[in-house]
């Protein structure tokens, strides 16, 4: 078992505690000491927050327009297409993009690599990882993080930068890439840059968890804290009654942000390995398919594929951002032919950190999706311009 395979049961250990799918007396334990570690946890970050209200610690503005789209929970809400279309459009309508990242779980660059750039480099703060400059894709998943490297992959004319310090990438895409707009990916936690717009997400499916922070549960800062944002998003949403309890919830913690309902929409099947090669959606009705992930929340992945026909006859969960490897893949092909299935289907955020194969049994897709408003009568497009361009 490798470091990264160790950590990744870890985690998931973790999560089963927290969701209290384990109930053996050890876990009990667990459970309460990671109660009274979140006691802790919490009041760390509302005086982190008390600090930056009473400008003990002072956020920057950069001179530019900052969108700030982020959630209070641990992965899950779909950020990254959201992430995208906001690009995408802003983009459209003259806007010269970047979009910063933390390049989550991404590659370090070598020691080596550092100090060249540090010692030969005009510049004495090591420059951000460029994804991408607009025009052409410089590093691969690996280095990136898969959400940079995705997101990368599928704007023109965005720049995708990556570094824990983005007040230090969003001056460096001002100078260098003379952008107008920055985006801060998973930025709802991140104090440091002043944001003009704060967007947060919610997953309609799941709200708030059971509404513990971290370690006892999964929300990176207290519900209360909803107060912050201008714009909620109800992502995964399906129109259902559940959504006016949620409003009304929200309602007691945030009286001013508008609420908008949005779904993700499948779009189209396009085979992992070559590239541009599609199949419709009616492609999955009526077969035996073999469904593979590691994301936050592969249940709402396996509800697209059954809703859309399919008979998943064997699946396989591994941990968030998980990083596969080649006879991980194998095994599962075979497994999936075992059990008679047609085609492996994954998501476009699993694609971008599948390895390369000799031997393809079975061809393997992944589901593109997009965003879809259903509050209202105004497209996605049409809202962020709203949002935006006030």
């Amino acid at each position: 078992m490798t470091p990264r395979e160790f950590f990744e049961n870890l985690e998931q250990y973790f999560i089963d505690v927290i969701s209290e799918k384990r109930h053996e007396p050890k876990d009990m334990l667990i459970s309460a000491l990671l109660f009274g570690l979140s006691r802790f946890y919490r009041r760390a970050v509302q005086f982190r927050l008390w600090l930056y209200d009473k400008r003990i610690i002072r956020n920057r503005a950069i001179g530019c327009l900052v969108v700030s789209i982020g959630n209070l929970t641990c992965g899950g809400t779909g950020k990254t297409p959201i992430v995208e279309v906001f690009a995408k459009t802003l983009s459209h309508k003259g806007r010269k993009v970047a979009v910063l990242s933390r390049g989550y779980r991404s590659r370090e660059r070598s020691i080596f690599t550092k100090l060249k750039q540090k010692f030969l480099s005009k510049k004495r703060e090591i420059p951000p990882k460029v994804v991408s400059d607009g025009q052409n894709l410089l590093l691969d998943s690996n280095f990136a993080g898969d959400e940079p490297y995705m997101l990368a992959s599928n704007l023109k004319n965005v720049v995708v930068l990556v570094d824990k310090d983005r007040v230090k990438s969003g001056l460096y895409a001002i100078e260098e890439f003379q952008t107008d707009t920055l985006i801060l990916d998973d930025g709802f936690q991140y104090l440091d840059l002043k944001p003009h717009i704060n967007i947060m997400l919610v997953d309609s499916t799941a709200p708030f968890h059971n509404h513990h922070v971290l370690p006892r549960g999964l929300l990176r800062e207290p519900i209360k804290n909803v107060r912050r944002a201008d714009y909620i998003f109800l992502t995964k949403s399906n129109g259902g009654n559940h959504l006016r309890h949620i409003k009304a919830f929200l309602r007691k913690h945030n009286r001013r942000a508008e609420i908008i309902e949005c779904c993700h929409k499948p779009l189209y099947l396009e085979d992992v390995y070559e590239k541009g090669k599609r199949k419709d959606l009616d492609f999955l009705k009526g077969k035996q398919i073999a469904a593979l992930s590691a994301i936050a929340s592969p249940k709402s992945f396996e509800a697209f594929l059954e809703d859309l026909g399919s008979d998943i006859v064997c699946h396989r969960r591994f941990a968030d951002h998980h990083r596969f490897r080649q006879q991980e893949i194998i095994d599962f092909i075979n497994e999936s032919k075992r059990k008679n299935a047609k085609i492996i289907v994954t998501t476009e955020k699993d694609a971008v950190r599948m390895p390369r194969l000799d031997r393809r049994d079975i061809p393997i897709y992944f589901m593109r999706v997009e965003i879809d408003i259903i509050s209202g009568q105004e497209s996605f497009e049409k809202s962020i311009e709203r949002i935006c361009f006030l």
